[in-house]
């Protein structure tokens, strides 16, 4: 049986997690440069899918190792690393 309050939470976490993501603007670059929109939109689609679909198994996975509160602590380090690095100034070269 599927839990669909557990299918609404994760689009929408995946959906305002991907709203201005490289991947959107990659895209956006590629379909300004092509005339088949739904070439674009059908490999992009197929992209996301296959990723999410990755993550969902290594998630899987590691939860068979590790209890869900190590993986959420690690998974909370990893994006305030990624927070940090972005907001570290750039030196011009």
């Amino acid at each position: 049986m599927v839990d669909w309050q557990l299918v609404g939470i994760s689009f929408l976490a995946v959906f305002l997690a991907e709203l201005g993501d490289k991947s959107q603007l990659a895209a956006m670059a590629l379909s300004g440069r092509s005339r088949s929109t739904w070439g674009i939109f059908l490999g992009t689609a197929g992209a996301l899918v296959l990723a999410s679909f990755l993550g969902v198994i290594a998630g899987e996975g590691m939860a068979q190792i590790l209890p869900v509160k190590y993986l959420k602590a690690m998974a909370a380090i990893g994006f305030a690393l990624l927070a940090f690095g972005l907001l570290k100034p750039q030196r011009d070269e």
